[in-house]
């Protein structure tokens, strides 16, 4: 009989401007699961969105879970989760990347699949379509992935410790379908050269704690422009990088919500401000501060 499992994984940034499906983050927020077997299917949820994380009818986690066990030819074994949920949902802080992995983690374990950490990572991947926030989720810290075919390649650094991040969150949510269903097909030589420019420095720039790249590392031509029509945060929020502590601004992944990375603690408050100001008027909006997470998913003491 398999023993319980219990796992905790961390929100994500994706895309950090220019690093369009291709970079991530992880922060200290986390979906936080705990399951067991059971004679039938059971979500106690607290936390975030706790109503819509406790359905047992469409609910990502359970309908991959369901689907990699048939598809592996295992029975559909009936868990009991307890779940405590602190990612926002429909934000783009990366929920259905953690709560894929989690639901590929939890088929493995019980449907005694043998699968390795790369291949549940591979399958998340696959089941996100773009390697990025999984990716950040599974190892924690800043990476940078890219497929080939099923195989995810990825480079990870520890970001400075120092820094921080302000996510700012509208009241509404935004479907990942919805924002990209506005981009374009193509687009001019010069706005990718911009972007190639930019997201090189930003690696370089997590890598070697260079906060004064950020500004500039963060800029995005690509998604960013088309984006803000649906992200009203974005337009009042891109011109703050570079003040007020703030290092530099983007679209948290596909929007609407907006990550502000701040040099440091004694900046929090300053920017805090500079960014209230900057959307009043504007639908409430609540801040998020959070430290940047790098042990990635993992274990934690359970209680089932």
């Amino acid at each position: 009989m398999c023993a319980p499992l219990s796992l905790r994984l961390p929100a994500t940034s994706a895309n950090l401007g220019p690093g369009f499906d291709a970079a991530a983050v992880a922060v200290d927020i986390f979906l936080e699961i705990e399951a067991k077997k059971a004679t039938e299917f059971q979500i106690d949820a607290t936390g975030r969105d706790a109503k819509r994380c406790a359905q047992i009818e469409n609910n990502l986690i359970l309908d991959v879970y369901k689907r990699l066990l048939a598809e592996n030819d295992r029975p559909v074994i009936p868990l009991a989760m307890r779940m405590v949920n602190g990612i926002p949902l429909g934000m783009g802080c990366g929920s259905s990347a953690a709560g894929r992995l989690a639901a590929v983690a939890m088929a493995v374990h019980f449907g005694q699949l043998g699968w390795s950490p790369e291949q549940i990572l591979e399958e998340a991947c696959a089941l996100e379509g773009h390697p990025d926030n999984a990716a950040a989720c599974w190892l924690g810290g800043y990476v940078t992935a890219a497929n080939e075919g099923r195989a995810v390649h990825y480079a990870r650094v520890v970001p400075p410790t120092e820094w921080r991040a302000i996510i700012v969150l509208p009241a509404d949510p935004l479907a990942t379908s919805k924002a990209r269903a506005v981009l374009p097909e193509s687009y001019s030589r010069a706005d990718a050269v911009m972007n190639i420019q930019a997201v090189s420095l930003l690696g370089l720039a997590f890598a070697q704690g260079r906060g004064d790249l950020l500004r500039l590392a963060m800029k995005d031509r690509l998604h960013q422009p088309y984006r803000s029509p649906i992200c009203p945060l974005l337009a009042p929020l891109l011109p703050l990088a570079g003040s007020n502590g703030i290092l530099g601004a983007a679209l948290s992944g596909a929007g609407p919500a907006v990550l502000m990375i701040i040099d440091g603690e004694e900046s929090i408050e300053p920017a805090s401000a500079a960014i209230l100001n900057a959307i009043r008027g504007l639908p409430d909006a609540e801040l998020q501060v959070c430290r940047f997470e790098v042990a990635g998913a993992r274990p934690y003491s359970a209680s089932v």
